[in-house]
């Protein structure tokens, strides 16, 4: 592998809270040095290539900690290859993946296949979160301590809850003591059972099922005690509700080990956007209203919320085209989430350093994993981001299977430019590059 600098571009370290321009030196796959600009020598005898990053911004590489990659069972919808090129398009580098497959990744045969499948890609790093319980039937848990030899990084039933508090209790205590994150699903099935979207004005005005936000707060209440009660910790997926925050933030300030995540959809969307969007604009938990989306920005420059998660979930025209009633829930997000979230930095609702924490060392940090940081020795996983391009994203431009989003098309600003994985640039220039 040939040695490449990057030069001139502002390198943003979250974990340190610095920004500095700077130049990178990448050599056999790691970073070999960080200077001030021109102060790293190269040896002319040496194969390498300069990019230059100037006017842009370098980070680490970006994690989702949060996607539906579908395979195995749904490769119609998605595949962890095209998922994997989703990613690196969104500027990402590495992703962790839901278990809702079929079968469902509760078994060390499914996390070997997921490694196995995310290594022919040779793509972005694929991280596979396996099962709280079996099937995800929330009966049995599954056996922890062989999905983490197998290289399961953590546990979740996402797409539908653990109901039987006992079995939540216990996957929090088994996995704390493998120092696994378990990342709950929470959302009362009675509450919102026929569902379709928020329970508000909007489904009044449209006549359809809608699901109150209580359905995710009382869930949100029970896990927090759960965690309490364990003094183990517990991370909150995709946060919607003002008051979900409120409890989040007033667990934190007790000292309770909890954690959360929210999804660009949630700070961008209020429910009305089913008028426009219809079924694209459909996802559990659904959008919610204004004032839940000012908590959600609140939440997030406080820090309440740590993690920005794109909940990435492709769905097939033909499913979406069944309408609100039918149609599956969610969307895909991989790249948009970081035009989205720049946003939140031009409205002045946090800096960018937040912006890029949220989306790096945050997810890094409650996941375990390397990542997060721009460190000399570590390996050169690295987006670099043009904060001021604009454009929209066209069905043509999307690297995933699926075109569910309620944001192609619209106008967008600031985004990945170059993603680097392991010192070798797997995008540049709308082009995904496949070792």
């Amino acid at each position: 592998m040939a040695a490449t600098l990057i030069r001139g571009g502002e390198v943003i370290n979250p974990r340190l809270k610095r920004r500095d321009t700077l130049d990178i030196l990448i050599n056999n796959g790691r970073i070999e040095k960080i200077a001030k600009p021109w102060e790293i020598r190269i040896n002319k005898e040496i194969n390498f290539e300069v990019i230059d990053a100037t006017g842009m911004i370098v980070t680490p590489g970006l994690i989702d900690m949060h996607v539906h990659l579908r395979e195995p069972g749904y490769e119609y919808k998605e595949t962890i290859a095209t998922g994997g090129e989703a990613a690196a398009a969104g500027g990402y580098t590495a992703v962790a993946c839901m278990p809702n497959t079929r079968p469902v990744n509760d078994s060390t045969y499914v996390t070997a296949y997921i490694i196995k499948k995310a290594e022919e890609a040779n793509l972005v790093r694929l991280y596979p979160i396996a099962a709280i319980t079996k099937g995800e039937k929330g009966e049995a848990i599954t056996e922890f301590e062989d999905l983490k030899r197998a290289g399961a990084i953590g546990f979740s039933d996402d797409g539908r809850p653990v109901f039987n508090s006992k079995i939540m209790r216990d996957a929090l205590e088994r996995a704390s003591i493998l120092e696994m994150p378990v990342i709950s699903h929470c959302e009362d099935l009675y509450l919102s059972k026929n569902g379709v979207m928020h329970e508000g004005d909007v489904s009044a005005r449209l006549g359809l099922q809608g699901i109150p936000s209580a359905s995710e707060e009382i869930m949100v209440i029970r896990d927090i005690l759960l965690a309490k009660l364990t003094k183990c910790p517990v991370h909150i997926a995709h946060v919607s509700t003002e008051d979900s925050v409120r409890l989040i933030e007033q667990a934190k300030e007790e000292g309770v080990p909890v954690t959360a995540e929210t999804a660009p959809h949630y700070f961008s969307l209020d429910h009305s956007a089913v008028i426009e969007f219809g079924a694209n604009a459909k996802m559990y938990p659904p959008l919610r209203e204004q004032g839940d989306i000012e908590a959600i920005k609140k939440g997030l420059a406080s820090g309440v919320i740590d993690v920005i998660a794109t909940d990435h979930a492709p769905h097939s025209p033909k499913e979406k085209a069944m309408g609100m009633r039918k149609a599956p829930p969610g969307i895909i997000g991989l790249q948009t989430a970081l035009s989205l979230t720049l946003d939140l930095v031009r409205e002045g609702v946090m800096d960018l350093i937040t912006a890029v924490a949220k989306l790096t060392c945050g997810p890094a940090r409650i996941l375990g994993i390397a990542g997060g940081v721009i460190e000399e020795g570590l390996e050169a996983d690295l987006t670099i981001i043009d904060l001021n391009v604009h454009y929209s994203l066209d069905t043509k431009d999307i690297k995933s299977k699926s075109h569910n989003s309620p944001f192609i098309g619209r106008p967008l600003k600031g985004k990945a430019v170059l993603t680097m994985v392991g010192g070798r640039v797997v995008y540049k220039d709308n082009r995904v590059f496949q070792q």
